[in-house]
Protein backbone atom coordinates (compact mmCIF):
# COMPACT_ATOMS: atom_id res chain seq x y z
CA UNK A 1 0.00 0.00 0.00
CA UNK A 2 2.90 2.72 0.98
CA UNK A 3 4.43 2.31 -2.71
CA UNK A 4 1.01 3.90 -3.62
CA UNK A 5 1.79 7.01 -3.15
CA UNK A 6 5.52 8.43 -4.23
CA UNK A 7 4.84 12.13 -2.53
CA UNK A 8 2.83 15.24 -0.99
CA UNK A 9 3.12 17.81 -3.83
CA UNK A 10 4.09 21.41 -2.71
CA UNK A 11 3.19 23.84 -4.84
CA UNK A 12 1.21 27.16 -4.73
CA UNK A 13 -2.08 26.12 -5.44
CA UNK A 14 -2.06 23.01 -3.23
CA UNK A 15 -0.81 25.00 -0.18
CA UNK A 16 -4.01 27.16 -0.55
CA UNK A 17 -6.19 24.15 -0.89
CA UNK A 18 -4.85 22.98 2.67
CA UNK A 19 -6.67 25.85 4.42
CA UNK A 20 -9.81 23.47 3.09
CA UNK A 21 -8.46 20.16 4.35
CA UNK A 22 -7.26 19.06 0.84
CA UNK A 23 -4.04 17.52 0.23
CA UNK A 24 -2.47 16.98 -3.91
CA UNK A 25 -0.73 13.60 -3.86
CA UNK A 26 1.57 11.94 -6.60
CA UNK A 27 0.31 8.16 -6.98
CA UNK A 28 0.94 5.32 -8.83
CA UNK A 29 -0.94 5.25 -12.13
CA UNK A 30 -2.41 2.07 -11.23
CA UNK A 31 -3.63 3.15 -8.08
CA UNK A 32 -8.02 3.62 -7.83
CA UNK A 33 -9.56 5.69 -5.38
CA UNK A 34 -10.25 3.29 -3.27
CA UNK A 35 -6.13 2.35 -3.18
CA UNK A 36 -5.52 5.35 -2.21
CA UNK A 37 -8.21 6.01 0.80
CA UNK A 38 -6.61 3.11 2.27
CA UNK A 39 -2.81 4.13 1.65
CA UNK A 40 -3.18 7.57 2.98
CA UNK A 41 -5.13 6.20 6.34
CA UNK A 42 -2.35 3.34 6.71
CA UNK A 43 0.79 5.80 6.15
CA UNK A 44 -0.72 9.15 7.15
CA UNK A 45 -3.26 8.21 9.93
CA UNK A 46 -5.84 10.60 8.89
CA UNK A 47 -9.54 9.80 7.82
CA UNK A 48 -9.80 10.63 3.80
CA UNK A 49 -13.06 11.71 3.19
CA UNK A 50 -13.65 12.23 -0.67
CA UNK A 51 -10.01 11.58 -3.16
CA UNK A 52 -10.12 12.85 -6.49
CA UNK A 53 -7.96 11.80 -9.31
CA UNK A 54 -6.19 13.77 -12.54
CA UNK A 55 -4.17 11.84 -14.60
CA UNK A 56 -2.18 14.33 -16.49
CA UNK A 57 -1.16 14.07 -20.38
CA UNK A 58 2.59 12.46 -21.00
CA UNK A 59 5.56 15.05 -21.27
CA UNK A 60 6.78 14.82 -25.01
CA UNK A 61 10.64 14.93 -24.99
CA UNK A 62 13.08 14.96 -27.79
CA UNK A 63 16.42 12.25 -27.70
CA UNK A 64 18.35 11.94 -30.25
CA UNK A 65 15.64 13.35 -33.06
CA UNK A 66 13.14 11.32 -31.97
CA UNK A 67 9.67 12.41 -30.14
CA UNK A 68 9.88 10.47 -26.59
CA UNK A 69 6.41 10.36 -24.26
CA UNK A 70 7.50 10.22 -20.66
CA UNK A 71 4.84 8.15 -18.46
CA UNK A 72 1.93 9.90 -18.09
CA UNK A 73 1.67 11.49 -14.00
CA UNK A 74 -1.44 10.86 -11.62
CA UNK A 75 -2.22 13.34 -8.77
CA UNK A 76 -4.79 12.79 -6.12
CA UNK A 77 -6.36 15.20 -4.25
CA UNK A 78 -7.90 13.93 -0.97
CA UNK A 79 -9.76 15.86 1.50
CA UNK A 80 -9.34 15.25 5.10
CA UNK A 81 -11.59 15.10 7.55
CA UNK A 82 -11.63 18.44 9.76
CA UNK A 83 -9.17 18.67 12.14
CA UNK A 84 -6.50 16.14 10.78
CA UNK A 85 -3.67 17.54 8.56
CA UNK A 86 -1.22 15.65 6.49
CA UNK A 87 2.67 16.59 7.55
CA UNK A 88 4.18 18.15 4.36
CA UNK A 89 7.86 18.37 4.00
Amino acid sequence: MADLIKKVLVTEKSSMQQGANQYTLLVDPSATKNEIKKAVKEMYKVDALRVRTIRQQPVRRRYRGRLVLKQSPKKAIVTVKEGQKIETV
